[in-house]
This record gives C-alpha cells, sequence and structure tokens, in this order.
C-alpha cells in the first residue's frame, strides 16, 4: 500500500500544469533576524563529533569493574585498617625492653643543683624494686650507668645517667634515649639551669619522660600539701598533663619502673627514620703502617663499637655519623652473644626459629658471627664537595688565526677607560693593566667589606655626636683626669668585686652591637652616601629594583666559586620522600634490637680519648646524599632568654638533628616570595630563615643555635626547624640612600644630600624613588655639580618627609663550615652579691 501510495503523489506531480506552478517568495531589505542560540561556552554535539574524527569515547566501567563497594564493606575496610594501625603501635610498644627489642634506655637528668640524682639510682637498684640489676652491661666508662632486667614484667632497661653540667652530653644522650627520668627539687622544681636544660631539650625534640621528686614524705604533714600544690603549679607550665612520682620507697621505684614501661613512646622523626645506637663497649685498632710505601703514620685506626641497633635496620654499605667527630666508612658488622638477655640461662632453639632471632635470647652461646662486610662497588663514598676544575667554563685555546687576527686588531684600535678631559698625548702614558688591577682590588675591597662599610656608615653620626659633646667643654681635659683620680682612688668594696668580674672587651664590643641594632631598628637599612667616594663606584653591585615583589632576579646570575662545591637537587622535596620510602621498606642488615659491633675505618684515636673521659658515642646511620654539602635554610625564632644582638654572617654553633656544627649564616625574611630580603641581625618578634653552608639533611629536624663567648661559654640564642635545602634561594640585601626635600612644587621638588656629584644622579636616575610618607616618583634631571637634583612625584610633597631610594644585591653565606665544635664551659648565672652595708647611697 506504501508503494501504490507513492507512485499516486508522483503522477499527480506530473500532471500539474506548469502554468500554475507558484512562485518563491524573495525577503526583502526589512526582513526579521532573530538572534543565534547562545550556547554559552561548551561545544554542540556536532562540533566534538567533528573534532573526534570518528574516535569512540571509553565505554563506562561498572560498579564491579570500578570496585565500589557497599557502605558496609566500606566500614569493615575502614575497620581493618585502623586495627592494623593500632597493632603496628602495640607490636613497638612491647617490642621496646622485650626479648625481640632493644633494651628500654632511660636517661636520668637533675634539674636543681640541690637534687642528688645518684640517690634515684640506688634506689632502683634496691632489691626491693624487683630487678636484676648489671652492673658492668651499661655503658663502660660513664659515670652511673647499669643495666636491669625484670623477670616479673618481661623487660630490660639500660640506666644512664649523663654529666649534667656538660650540655653536649645531655642533649647526646636525650637524643636516643627513650625515656627521661627528670628529677625535681620539692619546693621549687628546677632552678636556672634547669629551666635552661629544658629549653634546649623542648626545641631538640623531647622523648617520653617521667618526673621524680624526693623527699616529699620527709617534710611536715601541714608542709606537704602546700609543696605539692606549688610543684603542681609549676610543673604545669612545662609538663600539662604530666604525672609527679615521689620516689622515697622500693614501692615507688616499682611503680616507676612499671610506668617507664608501659608508657607511651613518643616518636621523633629525625631518629626513628635512621639507624642509631648508643655505644657500650669501644675499642680501638691502629692502622698497619705502609713500610712499602714510605707514608708517614696517620695515627687512624679502627673503631669498634658495640651497641643495639635502633630506628631502622643498619646497612654496612651506608656511612655512618658519630656526633661531635664527623662521618666515617663502614667495614663489618659482626654480631657477638646478647650480654642481657632476659632468660638468665640459655635454652634449646624452638622448631621452625630462625637463629638470627635466637641470638637475641642471649646466653653463654658461640663466638662472635660475622653478619655482613662492605661491599668497595657499593659503599657510599666520603666525597662532601663536588670536583671542581678551574678550567670549567672557560674557552678553549685560541688557534694561531685567532691569535694573529686579535694582534691586528689590537693593533689598529686601543679602547680604554680615562678620566674626563684627557688627551690622547696624555692617554698614551696610561698603562692599562695597572688600571685593570686598580678596579679589581676595588671590586674586591667594596664587596669584602661591604657589611663592615654600612655598619661604618650607620654609627659615624654616633660617633660625631659624642666628639663634638666632648670638645664643647673648655676643661673636659682636667675634668677628666679629676674623675681618673676618682674613680682611682674611691672604688672599693661592692663596686671593686663588680668590676672584677667584668669584661672591659666584652662590654664594649656589646655597646657597638647594641647601637648598630639600635639604628637599625630606628632607620632601617640606611646608610649614608660617602662623600669621598663616588656612589656608583661605592655601590656598584647594587641594583634598583621596580617591584621587590614582582620584579625578575634570575637565581643563576653571578654565583660565587663556592656554589660549585656544593650540590644541587632537581627537586628536594621529591627527592625526600623517595628516599624516606626507600629507608622504610628495607629489611635487610642488622635488625633492630640486634646487639652489634660495627667497624668504623679511619678514625682518629680522639674518639676513643672522648669516650674514655665519660663522654657518650653516638653512632647513626646517614641517609643517601646525606653526606653533601649545600645550602640549607632553618627556620629559627629567637629564644626569649638571649637579649643580645645576634649580627648576620657571625659564627654560631648549631645542633641540627644528630649534627653539631660551627657555621656564619645569614638571616632573611620568611615569605613565600621568590625573592626575600635579608636581615642584619636575628628578629626577636619574628621568626627568621638562617641559611648556612652544611651537609644535606632531610627534615624533619629540630635544631638549636648557641652562641660562643670568649671565655667558652655557650648560650642558647635561637630555636627552631630544619626547614629544606636549596642553593636556588634569592637573599637581597637592600640599603636606602636618604635625601632631604630642599625646594617644594606642586608635583616637584629639588632634593639635596642623597648625591653630592653629578655622575651620581645621572647613574641612579632609572630608579625609582619613595618617600616615608608614601609618595612615589623618579629623578628627573640633575641641577649643578654638587648633587642638587630635580625630582617629579604623584603628590606635593610635605617639608618633614624624607626622600628614599632602594637599592638591593644578592648575598650568600660564608664558607665557614667546622664539624668540630669544642666543649662549652658548665653554664652558670653570674649573681654577684652586694652587701648592702658598703653601697654609699649618695
Amino acid at each position: 500500500m506504501k508503494s501504490a501510495s507513492l507512485k499516486v503523489w508522483a503522477t499527480r506531480g506530473k500532471m500539474a500544469p506548469s502554468g500554475d506552478q507558484q512562485q518563491a517568495h524573495r525577503p526583502g531589505a526589512f526582513k526579521q533576524k532573530n538572534k543565534s542560540h547562545k550556547h554559552g561556552k561548551h561545544r554542540t554535539k556536532g562540533e566534538i563529533g567533528r573534532e573526534n574524527k570518528g574516535r569512540v569515547a571509553v565505554m563506562a566501567l561498572t560498579k564491579k569493574q570500578r570496585r565500589d563497594m557497599k557502605k558496609m564493606d566500606r566500614r569493615h575496610k575502614a575497620n581493618q585498617l585502623r586495627q592494623n594501625k593500632k597493632d603496628m603501635v602495640l607490636t613497638e610498644k612491647r617490642r621496646l625492653g622485650s626479648k625481640d627489642g632493644p633494651p628500654h634506655l632511660v636517661a636520668v637528668v637533675p634539674l636543681h643543683a640541690d637534687v642528688d640524682a645518684g640517690a634515684v639510682t640506688r634506689l632502683l637498684r634496691s632489691e626491693g624494686a624487683g630487678g636484676v640489676v648489671q652492673e658492668d652491661q651499661g655503658v663502660c666508662g660513664a659515670l652511673d650507668s647499669f643495666g636491669m632486667v625484670l623477670p616479673r614484667f618481661k623487660q630490660r632497661f639500660i640506666f644512664h645517667r649523663p654529666d649534667p653540667s656538660d650540655l653536649h652530653s645531655l642533649l647526646d644522650v636525650a637524643k636516643i634515649a627513650d625515656s627521661l627520668v627528670f628529677v625535681l627539687e620539692p619546693t621549687v622544681g628546677w632552678d636556672s639551669y634547669g629551666e635552661y636544660c629544658l629549653s634546649c631539650l623542648f626545641a631538640q625534640g623531647l622523648p617520653s619522660h617521667a618526673l621524680v621528686c624526693q623527699g616529699v614524705a620527709d617534710l611536715a604533714l601541714k608542709k606537704r600539701a602546700d609543696c605539692k600544690r606549688t610543684l603542681a603549679k609549676q610543673v604545669e607550665s612545662r609538663f600539662p598533663d604530666a604525672r609527679l612520682f615521689p620516689l622515697d620507697s622500693d614501692q615507688d621505684a616499682t611503680l616507676l619502673l612499671r610506668h617507664l614501661g608501659s608508657q607511651r613512646q613518643r616518636r621523633l622523626g629525625f631518629r626513628s627514620r635512621r639507624p642509631h645506637l648508643l655505644a657500650q663497649r669501644v675499642a680501638f685498632t691502629p692502622n698497619p703502617a705502609a713500610a712499602e710505601s714510605g707514608a708517614p703514620p696517620t695515627g687512624l685506626g679502627t673503631l669498634l663499637v658495640s651497641g643495639y641497633v635502633r630506628g631502622r635496620p643498619m646497612q654496612v654499605n651506608r656511612l655512618v655519623h658519630i656526633v661531635g667527630h664527623g662521618d666515617f666508612q663502614l667495614c663489618q658488622i659482626d654480631a657477638p652473644d646478647d650480654p642481657l638477655p632476659i632468660q638468665a640461662a640459655p635454652r634449646t632453639a624452638k622448631p621452625g626459629r630462625g637463629g638470627d632471632v635466637e641470638m637475641m635470647d642471649g646466653g653463654d652461646g658461640g663466638g662472635v658471627r660475622v653478619l655482613m662486610k662492605a661491599d668497595p662497588a657499593q659503599r657510599q663514598s666520603l666525597q662532601a664537595e663536588a670536583d671542581v676544575d678551574p678550567m670549567d667554563g672557560e674557552q678553549t685555546w685560541p688557534t694561531e688565526e685567532e691569535l694573529q687576527e686579535a694582534s691586528d686588531e689590537r693593533k689598529k684600535r686601543r679602547v680604554m677607560k680615562v678620566p674626563k678631559g684627557t688627551s690622547e698625548y696624555q692617554a698614551a702614558w696610561i698603562n692599562e693593566q695597572e688600571i685593570g688591577d686598580e678596579e679589581d682590588e676595588e671590586d674586591e675591597s667594596c664587596d669584602d667589606d661591604d657589611d663592615d662599610d654600612d655598619a661604618e656608615d650607620m654609627m659615624e653620626d654616633d660617633e660625631n655626636d659624642s666628639q663634638d659633646a666632648g670638645s664643647g667643654h673648655g676643661s673636659g681635659d682636667e675634668e677628666e683626669d679629676e674623675e681618673e683620680e676618682l674613680d682611682s682612688t674611691d672604688l672599693g668594696g661592692a663596686d671593686q668585686r663588680y668590676d672584677q668580674t667584668m669584661d672591659q672587651a666584652e662590654e664594649e664590643d656589646g655597646l657597638k652591637r647594641y647601637r648598630e641594632a639600635r639604628a637599625n631598628e630606628m632607620f632601617p637599612d640606611e646608610i649614608d652616601t660617602p662623600v669621598d667616594v663616588a656612589a656608583k663606584t661605592r655601590f656598584q653591585r647594587y641594583r634598583g629594583l621596580k617591584s621587590f615583589r614582582t620584579s625578575p632576579w634570575d637565581p643563576l646570575e653571578n654565583l660565587p666559586f663556592d656554589y660549585s662545591r656544593i650540590f644541587q637537587f632537581q627537586s628536594f622535596e621529591r627527592t625526600r620522600r623517595r628516599v624516606l620510602a626507600e629507608s622504610a621498606e628495607e629489611d635487610e642488615g642488622a635488625m633492630v634490637g640486634w646487639y652489634v659491633t660495627l667497624h668504623v675505618l679511619d678514625v682518629p684515636p680522639s674518639v676513643l680519648e672522648s669516650f674514655q673521659k665519660g663522654r657518650p658515642l653516638v653512632l647513626v646511620s646517614l641517609l643517601p646524599h646525606e653526606q653533601k654539602m649545600s645550602v640549607m635554610h632553618m627556620l629559627v625564632r629567637r629564644h626569649p632568654i638571649n637579649t643580645e644582638p645576634i649580627k648576620s654572617k657571625e659564627e654560631l654553633v648549631f645542633q641540627c638533628g644528630f649534627r653539631r656544627f660551627r657555621a656564619s649564616p645569614i638571616f632573611s625574611q620568611h615569605t613565600s616570595a621568590d625573592k626575600h630580603k635579608m636581615e642584619r641581625f636575628l628578629r626577636a618578634d619574628a621568626p627568621t630563615v638562617v641559611s648556612v653552608y652544611a651537609p644535606i639533611t632531610f627534615p624533619t629536624a629540630g635544631v638549636l643555635v648557641f652562641k660562643q663567648r670568649d671565655n667558652g661559654m655557650q648560650d642558647l640564642v635561637g630555636t627552631g626547624t630544619l626547614l629544606n635545602c636549596d642553593p636556588r634561594r634569592v637573599v637581597l640585601k637592600r640599603i636606602v640612600l636618604s635625601g632631604h626635600p630642599f625646594k617644594i612644587n606642586r608635583r616637584s621638588a629639588v632634593v639635596r644630600y642623597m648625591f653630592f656629584n653629578r655622575d651620581d644622579i645621572l647613574w641612579f636616575k632609572p630608579v625609582e624613588l619613595r618617600t616615608k610618607w608614601g609618595r612615589r616618583g623618579h629623578i628627573k634631571e640633575a641641577l649643578g655639580t654638587h648633587g642638587h637634583m630635580k625630582c617629579v612625584f604623584d603628590s606635593q610633597l610635605r617639608s618633614q618627609d624624607t626622600v628614599l631610594m632602594n637599592l638591593y644585591k644578592r648575598v650568600y653565606p660564608r664558607w665557614t663550615y667546622d664539624p668540630h665544635v669544642p666543649l662549652p664551659l658548665p653554664w652558670v648565672k653570674q649573681e654577684v652579691e652586694v652587701d648592702m652595708s658598703e653601697i654609699d647611697m649618695e
């Protein structure tokens, strides 16, 4: 039927007469034109089809293929992950102090000069505490160290009491100790030195701790409650949730041991990611003399260090760092019998247990087993600095043709800089080499003495004022003589004793620093333009910036020679994540809890002498790249107890993680921009970034900054954390040149005292100007030859305003890295008692 109907319509179209066809309508000029549909920025289906050109999209995955889980399945998976983490934490907690883990290392630290920490260890040694004490299983040569096994709790401990007067020893033991026992005084808690030690320990990273107090039971019943209340208030400031343990009987000692063995362990990132151990026994074997080579003896030898592995499994091909002595290589790791087993008698091995785990059960077993030896092909190198080629970057040796062309061109024309107004005859007598040498010497002196010149410029006004004040009196010399006579005759008693404790040179140096810091605080970065030296010569290394935030600065421009000695990562954060992830997955080597003996190569005998004097010997295995030098940045906040100004590029003592070294840092602001302004002094109101040349250390790690006095004492000046390793960080030093508006018009002003000759004005003409009241402008032209210039501003200046010009240059730390830090003198708080009867009130 459909085909028939189609035929009928076709025949009707053919039979229609041609004269009856209607003409098509043609639109005129006023035809309505509707707007096209605004479909937004998305593409239509047709456009997408034309761009795909026949390609078919990926088919949608089903829930089963996407592994979508139901609500109950997701809940069960979250519970399983949570339970796995709990089991992992519980396993680590139970392993510490057990037969499968290292002994629980406890350090006893007194926080007051009147407390007796030895009484604490004597009470823990007593038979009533329930432990089996082994005096010879502590740290050999230490002041007070012993091992203890608690069969009741199936745990073992090593107690160590470091010398509280040696701050380095105290900090080194706290780095690896599992728990700290702080001994408090029953009335005041801790003294000034105890507060100082707590500040250092909190900044370094405080492990699990317990607070112990002796003598509370001996007080009267009425005073006992007041003493506990006062002591709890004192402790709450430092330890908000800590529990105070009395320690006056054997029962108290048992409760303390139970608490130490079951308390939650704090995880410190800088030690939990690296293998480390505390040396319990040390032996030294000198290297055999090479008779055939004829070389003189070096005095070095192989150090045999025995102790329990902690943190992570130890690899023999990795470098080890001995705290306070440097980096060394290993040649062998041995596995002697465990000297502190929980079981008193050896037992036979159960079927299915490996020999490595049975080694931890201890006993009177056989000899020493060799676990592993170093492979020279895979052992890490001690190279800390990059190989520097002095000819690297230089052009190749020219050919004879190039030399001939250069000599011919030199004969044709000779171009040299001469003073203005010099004739050709006079210029012919000037030696070009002497001019070049003088310019080089000026450049070097300008660069080296830049900071000193800035300080002298800032202090020039103060010195002139003091000189003017002294010359204003006619009888100044006579008065000074009288004062000297009075000082020499009338001094006595309290004043004389007070002056004996004062170092006059240190007092003058402190006064100079205080004045510089105060001048920098009142007039930040402002210096005076020298009158006798051209400003374009004095500040030739500085440049102006249109905007400190947005103006570009190439981080690879004009790098110093020291940058050729350091290493740089393409991405430090990515390398850090990769190295830490690979270290966490390592399951080979000397496992955690094993008692091993490390053979350390080429160690100086001073390490053994330090151990024999009772100082702790701490070894840590370094991660890859951590022996190489680079530019390290630390975020440091100034400590409240320090009030002395700390100047940039001043030598300081750093403790960063396990490392301790001396270096001369530079300070800069902590911002997220690509350029950072240098700080001349360590700020007290904001955190500061400290940049030094130092070995690479992967964060996280605590940082302590000390300053060594002339008498050998070290004061804590700042605490913080390790930030990153970035040699491309641009630190800019700013100087501010100031001028005074001499004549003020509507939009312009005549400024003087910023420059003192016409050439300097023309040299710094492109640099933008600003004022203290917020006006901005630029130099239009120089007026005369004595430093007056016409400047145009965006608004009219005020008469009390000051015109400023900012100049910048990039600065770098000084290469003064020294891993050997001298031992500090015992820290004392100098308090001079003055007899009130000897003070003259007049």
